[in-house]
């Protein structure tokens, strides 16, 4: 397959694992950038052997991180891939027939992103379609300036059917740990924002998030791993509100 003028970006922190999987799912690309926090294991030297360009630079939050990314690109548009995520080949040449064609006529585009879970796909639960946008004209999109759930600010977007596959856990262990990073993270981000601790929202959030995930999207048709996952996700809710009062009780 050709190459064409499009970078692949990524950001990376000890992503050996799965980095090689992230840069061989795009393999038109004529130029891979990876902005890496100082990884300690070899995330940096598989990537190079894949031919990618890395920069390594300090932690700035997702935001900025991701904007800083797309800077380094030599390319216009972009597909912005996290490590942990891939394209299925069916997605690989829409991205790849739509650029040829000369028919970007949006300014992002946004595809299904379908996670693989204790093994299994997620199909339930809140977790697909899970649309996202990440192919994209760097010159006229931007992420939020924001140190988590950051989103891709973007005017005219259009939407492609493939999958883009995500493997966000390697294990529940490796869940529990991302939980409770992400919720330090929400906890530090509500409170600069205002947010006060509520007693009504501690006891009541975490019970809506397992009713919503469990039973009004339907997380109960994973099976097992539904369960998991919508028990997963109102711990995350109690942990960030938890944070949230011990934060405000410290100042």
């Amino acid at each position: 397959m050709e190459k064409v003028g499009v970078s692949l970006v990524s950001i990376t922190f000890n992503e050996e694992s799965n980095i090689e999987r992230c840069i061989k799912s795009v393999p038109w690309c004529d130029d891979i950038v990876i902005l890496d926090s100082k990884s300690t294991d070899q995330t940096a030297q598989v990537a190079k052997n894949l031919g990618a360009r890395v920069f390594v630079e300090d932690w700035r939050g997702y935001g900025p991180q991701k904007n800083r990314a797309a800077e380094l690109a030599k390319n216009d548009w972009v597909v912005f891939l996290d490590a942990d995520e891939s394209l299925t080949p069916e997605l690989a040449n829409e991205i790849y027939s739509l650029f040829r064609a000369k028919a970007l006529d949006r300014d992002a585009y946004e595809f299904p992103r379908l996670s693989i879970h204790l093994g299994r796909e997620i199909r339930h639960g809140g977790w697909y379609p899970d649309r996202q946008k990440r192919f994209y004209n760097r010159t006229r999109c931007k992420w939020s300036e924001v140190s988590v759930h950051e989103e891709l600010k973007a005017s005219k977007v259009g939407r492609l059917s493939g999958n883009m596959i995500h493997r966000p856990f390697k294990n529940l262990a490796h869940q529990i740990q991302k939980n409770n990073n992400y919720s330090s993270l929400m906890a530090e981000e509500l409170s600069r924002k205002g947010t006060r601790f509520s007693c009504w929202k501690f006891f009541l959030k975490p019970i809506s998030k397992f009713i919503e995930c469990y039973f009004l999207k339907l997380g109960i048709l994973d099976g097992m791993a539904g369960l998991v996952i919508a028990v997963g996700a109102a711990y995350s809710v109690h942990l960030k509100w938890a944070k949230i009062w011990e934060i405000q009780k410290n100042k």
